[in-house]
């Protein structure tokens, strides 16, 4: 299955050319039979979602680290959310939908001056010169507005940043209009996407400053009035593409002269005529502020179409590059040179993948990073769509120098593919044609190089009769997102399109369960997908599989680490949740039978259903009734509230004692989550303070919650309260209520209330009681959590940059 050799010394850099030898091409994906251990089964998910506008550009579906689908359509840039929601009982997939609007006015490239450009325009617009006057004017680079011609709303492409980038520690959203305005956009309230920085008019500022030069030893061109060189200069600021690198260190000298380490990231812009633009910016992204430098490089490729980034590791050195792709064939790898970013390496000279002009477009472009299992080293794989062939090239270094090994794979699709998606976690790559084909390829080493098993996926034997637009692999690729409209029924065209995004399943649940169970991220949240799957089944079947519950038990007795229980606790909660009695009518519509209510005298807060569903006397006392069911029900824990819902009279008494116990299970998983945040918390106390100093931790509540209890016995805990104490000189610094001045006491994790009753929610990360009416939420609705201020010391700030303690979700 290989085509050709390459080998260029890593040090000296330098291009070799590799060819296809005769027979190189991998057989056709009819003539290699799927085996039986990679048998692809996929299942519908509801719900589809149904779009508002018809998709555009090229590539409209991509699919972020942080679980969000983005769309790009012909008036928004649609975002899909994937929750793994544990308050709800439904089985279908859980989604919060955002859009980001298209700008309503049109994008003008900065070419020169305002009055210089007008002059131009109308120069250009009645030219006697046909060639001038019509190319101009059907140019909608030149003539973005269109006047007659349809208005040229709408995205071409959208690319998502790494988990991380954001204030809010996630991702970043680009987006690229289609009249070639790129922004850099954040969701920052989870209700709307901000602006945050428009990177096509700093770059043109930046341009019409050198007077459109890349160097300063470049010679001036022409006059703008000259149309080569207005064509030139709209040409060298017309995005094609752009791509996000990974997460870099870069080293910030402080006024001390020391050094601290400061994540950056990395935006690489493809233009029309071949250049790249580099930019580079600090983090958390926050606006233009952010922008640290932006370098040009020259491809020297014509007709470019995409590109992406080549990041390799190698004896603990990170190597970069882009490859970029030309629409007449030609692919190869460029050296990006990253100034004053840490521990990062790049090649001497650009590489040839590919070197034939055969005319077939390089559509999408994927580089997974892999380990060869007979090389003993790690190596990049990368996979280019061109036409409706697959080709694929092997990277590694070795002894010898940079190995290139290269082969198309022929025989997968009928018609060209027009979308490619790639799972990073093991290498398999997903295309698809627009007649509802999809191929899963799976690379397998071989001595050599390696070859690729073929499996065909027909969305018409899930959705039906269907036309595909692009597809999308998740995070840990558990599902396959896929736009589609209405195929043919009976050999007819339909009348309407409607697109949809539908979701089918790549993964079972036993294999979903056996990745959380080894999984080297231990994050809950960023494999969201996996969870849903096994909340679908645990919500199926209302059970917890015995071998799931026998290995996590045997994983939390091993390692006792803190992922396994909150896992522990996430399958609790969806058993909790599959058991609940389903409402017969829905619980806010009143009721129009006149009833009785007997209002009993229910003491605290644990009324239930049972204590309001008495006769009772008239409408006005029922709706009383209701309001009491609410409040009786809005407890902290949000189990509590669907207890009380699932609660009947007089029967099911066995399935009431089993959520008891579920409950109390529930309690003291989330009690044994608390201890050990609290124990961190204290470790950080004890560290950052070298004296009896009144920090906003209640530090001596804190200690006094966790040894109230007699039967924790954590021998490090104690050894740790006992230092702090003995730091604290017998202070006790409490915390007091903003009201009445009362000191508020340490007695529950959730909250603090006062001798006169009043009530504070306590900060999850820090347990401060947050006293102001502005405060942050877990993205499930979790736990509640203060605004860091200025006021703060760093390493509070640090702590409450956390996640969600029980769920490992963002705070907003």
């Amino acid at each position: 299955p290989v085509g050709g050799k390459m080998a260029a010394s890593e040090a000296a850099g330098s291009e070799g050319s590799s060819a296809l030898s005769p027979g190189g091409e991998e057989p056709p994906a009819a003539a290699a039979g799927p085996s039986a251990g990679f048998r692809l089964t996929a299942v519908r998910r509801e719900p589809a979602v149904r779009l508002q506008h018809g998709v555009s550009g090229l590539e409209p579906l991509a699919w972020s680290e942080d679980h969000r689908v983005s769309v790009s359509t012909a008036r928004s840039i649609a975002v899909l959310e994937q929750l793994s929601d544990i308050h709800s009982g439904g089985q279908e997939l859980v989604i919060h939908r955002t859009a980001v609007p298209a700008p309503a006015g049109g994008c003008l490239l900065k070419v020169g001056s305002k009055k210089e450009v007008a002059e131009c325009k109308e120069k250009f617009a009645n030219s006697k010169d046909p060639t001038v006057s019509q190319t101009f004017m059907l140019d909608r680079v030149f003539n973005p507005e269109g006047k007659s011609l349809p208005p040229m709303r709408g995205f071409k492409y959208s690319s998502w940043s790494p988990l991380g980038c954001d204030a809010n520690g996630r991702c970043l959203l680009a987006a690229l209009t289609l009249d070639n305005r790129l922004t850099i956009h954040a969701n920052l309230n989870r209700l709307q996407w901000v602006q945050l920085v428009d990177l096509t008019e700093i770059y043109g500022e930046r341009l019409y400053e050198t007077s459109y030069k890349l160097s300063k030893v470049e010679t001036p061109r022409g006059e703008l009035g000259d149309f080569s060189e207005f064509q030139r200069r709209h040409s060298m600021q017309t995005p094609v593409r752009m791509e996000w690198s990974g997460i870099c260190t870069t080293q910030q000298v402080k006024h001390n002269n020391e050094c601290r380490d400061v994540g950056s990231v990395l935006l690489a812009v493809l233009f029309e005529n071949g250049n790249i633009a580099v930019w580079q910016f600090q983090l958390p992204f926050v606006g233009k502020e952010s922008i640290t430098s932006c370098n040009t490089i020259e491809s020297g490729i014509n007709s470019p179409s995409v590109l992406s980034w080549w990041e390799y590791e190698h004896n603990n050195r990170k190597m970069s590059g882009l490859i970029v792709g030309s629409a007449f064939g030609p692919v190869k790898i460029l050296p990006v040179n990253l100034k004053a970013v840490k521990g990062y390496f790049t090649l001497r000279q650009p590489v040839v993948l590919w070197q034939e002009m055969d005319q077939l477009p390089v559509h999408s472009i994927k580089c997974i990073p892999l380990y060869h299992p007979y090389q003993k080293c790690s190596c990049s794989l990368v996979v280019a769509a061109r036409g409706s062939y697959v080709f694929w090239c092997l990277l590694l270094i070795s002894k010898a120098g940079l190995n290139v090994h290269n082969s198309h794979v022929t025989g997968l699709h009928s018609l060209p593919i027009v979308s490619m998606t790639a799972d990073k976690q093991n290498g398999t790559v997903y295309t698809c044609s627009s007649d509802g084909k999809v191929r899963q390829l799976i690379p397998i080493f071989t001595d050599v190089a390696l070859k690729f098993e073929h499996q065909l996926l027909k969305l018409s034997e899930v959705f039906g009769s269907v036309r595909t637009h692009g597809i999308a692999v998740s995070p840990c690729g558990a599902y396959l997102a896929v736009i589609t409209t209405e195929g043919m029924t009976n050999g007819l065209h339909p009348v309407n399109k409607n697109y949809q995004v539908q979701f089918v399943t790549l993964k079972t649940f036993e294999e979903a369960a056996a990745q959380l169970l080894e999984s080297s991220v231990q994050n809950l949240f960023r494999q969201v997908d996996l969870t849903d799957l096994v909340r679908w089944k645990i919500l199926k079947d209302k059970h917890i599989p015995q071998f799931l519950q026998e290995a996590l038990d045997k994983k939390i007795e091993s390692s006792g680490a803190t992922y396994f229980w909150r896992f522990k606790l996430f399958l609790l909660r969806i058993l909790y949740q599959s058991m609940q009695k389903t409402p017969s009518e829905v619980m806010w519509r009143p009721s129009h039978e006149d009833t009785k209510v007997l209002i009993s005298d229910s003491s605290g807060m644990g009324s239930t259903e049972d204590d309001h569903q008495e006769e009772g006397t008239s409408k006005q006392t029922s709706k009383h009734s209701l309001c009491e069911v609410s409040k009786g029900t809005d407890t902290d824990d949000p189990a509590d509230e669907t207890l009380a819902q699932s609660s009947d009279i007089g029967g099911h008494e066995p399935m009431e004692e089993k959520l008891l116990e579920i409950q109390a299970r529930i309690e003291a998983v989330e009690m044994h989550l608390t201890r050990e945040h609290m124990k961190r918390v204290l470790g950080e106390v004890y560290l950052h303070t070298w004296i009896t100093e009144n920090t906003s931790i209640p530090t001596r509540g804190v200690c006094d919650f966790l040894m109230s209890d007699e039967g924790y016995d954590d021998r490090t805990a104690r050894v740790l309260i006992g230092h702090i104490l003995k730091k604290m000189n017998k202070q006790t610094f409490p915390e007091h209520c903003s009201l009445c001045k009362e000191i508020l006491p340490f007695t529950d994790r959730k909250q603090a209330v006062c001798s006169n009753g009043h009530i504070w929610l306590r900060c999850f990360l820090t347990y401060q009681s947050c006293q102001s009416l502005v405060y942050r939420r877990c993205l499930l609705h979790d736990s509640i959590a203060r605004h860091p201020t200025p006021e703060d010391p760093e390493w509070i700030k640090r702590l409450l940059q956390g996640p969600c303690t029980f769920c490992d979700s963002p705070v907003f």
